[in-house]
């Protein structure tokens, strides 16, 4: 990534600055030598206008070239971090998160499946739009790649509060036309294509929303819907459209697939055979992948979601980060929080439970390679790398900002860490629920802890 510095716009608006020590990556630590991969500011600068950063760096080296600027956040015992980026989540699953499940198929019959049904009401789904971002934009998440339900209203209601914060959200119609409920069943499969084209062209590319075809996976669509899905998806993948979908979660899941699809070779052969497999699908999960289902995704140059925090509470397999990131053929992964079959909306409590999740296997994440997947990894996973993700002039002023003592104890605890790593890598390990202190989208600061009223949408702001 080439930092560059940009003009002030002499017609743009006022200039923004927010200052403390701040974190961004540059390069894949997975890949590369960890020390090349990140920059640390000590006392940074982060100069925004017109909601995008035009300056950066150590303070000292900054404030002298802006004399017109005046209005600096400062944040002390902190750490400014890009906005977290959750590539794979379910808002709509929202109200039934922390669910009891035996199994992921009777967690879905039992609990899912009539939660969304629920969504055909707009009201119901704006209110759960509502508390949702409440709830990602706390823990200082900025962007998500997120699956609505069947009902347009459903993702109406998740654009239209996205709009309101001036999020970067990707969603989209699930599709979906068998083997569920009729209460959320795609009654109809070719109207079904009609009503999410025409969600796609109301919504994508609107501000900053992105549209995404989302067939829920295979064996809740028939070959019909996933032949028009792949079609939908491949006139408009060169203006950004993205595919999201699950993959190889659980073997129960890709034994059903077998079965279902007995002339494909393996489940990412599927979603390939019907034209979704491309340079802007997400898979969610990929727990149990074959190295030739690799070979696609890096061939397709395909993102990955990992879901630490779902793969423990379903009990499903267990995502091998060693694998996605062979050097040889690596594909791009990023964190997801994977609501609601994850316990939690915070991508930042998930580095932990990643760590688990591959401690269980006999490897581990570090903190350089955790929360590189919550930032600029995760904007690679969904091709936005050179948008958001990063704390560098031309990108979108989205950041969040961790505090350094979250409370009594963690404040205790972090004075035995050395350095920036070590304390991130505590925090990240006790999971607390108040580390994110405040949230800029856009450069305006949407949310802040210590503010009488919390939460403000973008556009009531300065």
């Amino acid at each position: 990534m080439k930092e560059r510095n940009l003009p002030i716009n002499p017609n743009g608006g006022a200039l923004k600055g927010v200052r403390g020590m701040m974190l961004t990556f540059i390069d894949d630590p997975f890949l590369r030598n960890t020390s090349e991969c990140y920059t640390i500011y000590n006392d940074g600068l982060a100069v925004i206008q017109d909601g995008r950063f035009i300056d950066v760096g150590e303070y000292a080296d900054v404030i002298g070239k802006y004399n017109d600027l005046t209005d600096i956040d400062v944040y002390d015992n902190s750490l400014i971090i890009p906005g977290m980026i959750d590539c794979h989540l379910h808002y709509v699953q929202s109200p039934m998160i922390g669910s009891y499940g035996g199994s992921l198929l009777e967690w879905l019959n039992t609990y899912t499946f009539p939660t969304e049904s629920k969504f055909k009401d707009k009201k119901f789904a704006d209110d759960v739009a509502r508390i949702f971002f409440r709830q990602i934009l706390s823990q200082g998440t900025t962007s998500a790649n997120i699956f609505a339900t069947t009902f347009a209203s459903s993702v109406d209601a998740i654009f239209e509060e996205s709009e309101r914060y001036n999020t970067r959200v990707i969603s989209g119609k699930v599709l979906q036309d068998r083997n569920l409920p009729d209460s959320l069943k795609d009654p109809d499969t070719e109207q079904s294509i009609i009503i999410s084209e025409n969600l796609m062209n109301k919504w994508h590319q609107r501000g900053r929303q992105l549209y995404a075809v989302i067939p829920r996976f295979a064996p809740t669509s028939t070959p019909d819907q996933l032949q028009l899905a792949g079609e939908l998806y491949q006139r408009n993948r060169d203006r950004g459209v993205y595919m999201h979908t699950h993959l190889d979660e659980v073997q129960s899941e890709i034994d059903w697939v077998t079965r279902l699809f007995p002339d494909r070779k393996n489940y990412t052969d599927v979603y390939d055979y019907y034209g979704l497999i491309d340079r802007t699908s997400v898979l969610a999960h990929c727990c149990i992948v074959r190295e030739e289902e690799w070979q696609t995704l890096h061939a397709k140059d395909c993102g990955v979601a990992h879901c630490p925090s779902s793969n423990l509470f379903l009990g499903d397999g267990e995502f091998k980060y060693w694998e996605a990131k062979n050097a040889q053929r690596p594909v791009r992964v990023g964190m997801a929080t994977d609501v609601g079959g994850g316990t939690n909306f915070s991508v930042f409590r998930q580095l932990g439970e990643a760590y688990k999740v591959a401690m269980l296997q006999d490897h581990s994440l570090d903190a350089v390679c955790s929360l590189y997947l919550a930032t600029r990894g995760a904007a690679q996973t969904l091709h936005l790398e050179n948008t958001i993700g990063s704390i560098a002039p031309g990108y979108e002023a989205d950041m969040a900002v961790i505090d350094l003592a979250p409370s009594e104890f963690a404040s205790w605890r972090l004075q035995f860490s050395d350095d920036i790593w070590q304390k991130l890598f505590v925090l990240m390990t006790l999971g607390l629920d108040n580390t994110n202190r405040a949230t800029y989208v856009a450069g305006k600061k949407v949310y802040d802890r210590r503010r009488e009223q919390p939460f403000e949408y973008a556009d009531q702001l300065k």
